[in-house]
């Protein structure tokens, strides 16, 4: 069943007094209950984005609707939303206990259906007996998992968070991305997530809209914006890839060659194109294989050997073309190819398949 939109923005435009506009006429559909995460390098607008939609700044220009009303000049605590911050923001002097209760105490609802909805949320978070604790008693993930009760206890329509597993440590961050995850997937609650790394985004997304300098470059599923980047941008940024740059050199029916430099050709399939028309190829490097003979069939160019780096699950081995550009092959450890000193000049390979082909 289609998600039906529950977030809109519509033109939204944002600068800061006379300076040049940070957000250009962005236009963004966020579905009910989906995980959405705003992914890009520093100062592309995504932050900002968020905080336009928590009401922490205000739009220059535009409209942004939730659930059918127009809230763009509404205060923050009139909005349907709630945000976590990266650190936490608990409040030192409560125990863990008042600091989740503490949106419910505001709006002074009765005592026991405070306590019964706060132990739901300790339950819901596993946090059950540490609720006479102080916040300085907590790990990064612990006080993490408070922030998140704190939110949600309000039932919010959309929760936002502003890279919150920023300040934890790699073990405990890809741990809390596995329970955020779960959790979302619990609540039903539309998250929007704000984040500059790849893999996190990868990771817990439903829905990846990839920023910079303002502007949207594309919105899709993490498959389709791994698997068929529409930029360089966004070739480039999700994730580890070989960028390629070519132009047409020769047409037959099904088929175009791109030269890439030197003899170096690769094949792409015919979608029109003409002589001269230059191209970007994208190729992520665990796609590649390292052969000491060539064969028919796929893509096949020259290289010479450079380096070889462990990293762990896997072995990166750097390759030179004969123009000189470098390419990286991540093998799997076990797969790993053997090379020989008395062969200099080696292959690399890939299935025509995994080409990933941008028109400059």
């Amino acid at each position: 069943m289609t998600k039906s939109v529950f977030v809109k923005l519509k033109n939204i435009c944002k600068s800061f007094d006379q300076d040049e506009a940070i957000i250009k006429n962005l236009d963004l559909d966020i579905k009910k209950g989906e995980f959405l995460t705003l992914l890009g390098p520093s100062g592309c607008g995504k932050t900002t984005t968020l905080r336009m939609i928590a009401g922490f700044e205000l739009p220059t220009s535009g409209e942004i609707i939730i659930d059918g009303e127009n809230i763009t000049q509404q205060p923050p605590y009139l909005r349907c939303v709630n945000t976590v911050f990266q650190n936490y923001a608990l409040f030192p002097h409560m125990n863990i206990f008042d600091n989740i209760a503490f949106g419910l105490k505001m709006k002074k609802i009765p005592k026991k259906a405070i306590k019964d909805k706060v132990n739901e949320m300790l339950k819901m978070v596993q946090l059950v007996g540490y609720e006479n604790r102080m916040p300085s008693q907590l790990s990064g993930g612990q006080m993490q998992r408070v922030a998140i009760a704190r939110a949600v206890i309000n039932s919010p329509k959309v929760l936002l968070l502003d890279e919150p597993l920023g300040a934890l440590d790699l073990k405990l961050r890809k741990q809390m991305q596995l329970e955020l995850k779960h959790l979302q997937k619990i609540l039903g609650i539309t998250f929007v997530f704000v984040t500059h790394d790849q893999e996190e985004a990868l990771t817990m997304s439903d829905r990846i809209v990839v920023m910079n300098k303002g502007f949207i470059e594309q919105i899709g599923t993490p498959e389709e914006l791994y698997e068929h980047p529409k930029t360089r941008f966004v070739a480039d940024f999700l994730g580890e890839t070989n960028i390629l740059e070519g132009k047409v050199i020769k047409i037959k029916e099904n088929e175009v060659l791109l030269n890439i430099g030197q003899e170096d050709i690769i094949r792409i399939p015919n979608m029109g194109y003409t002589l001269g028309d230059k191209f970007i190829v994208s190729v992520r490097p665990e796609r590649i294989r390292i052969k000491d003979h060539a064969q028919e069939g796929d893509v096949w160019l020259t290289c010479k050997f450079k380096e070889r780096i462990y990293v762990g699950s896997i072995i990166k081995v750097v390759m030179l073309l004969d123009n000189g550009k470098e390419i990286i092959v991540n093998e799997p450890i076990e797969q790993s190819f053997v090379f020989k000193d008395e062969i200099k000049e080696y292959f690399i390979t890939w299935n025509s398949n995994h080409t990933i082909v941008i028109k400059a």
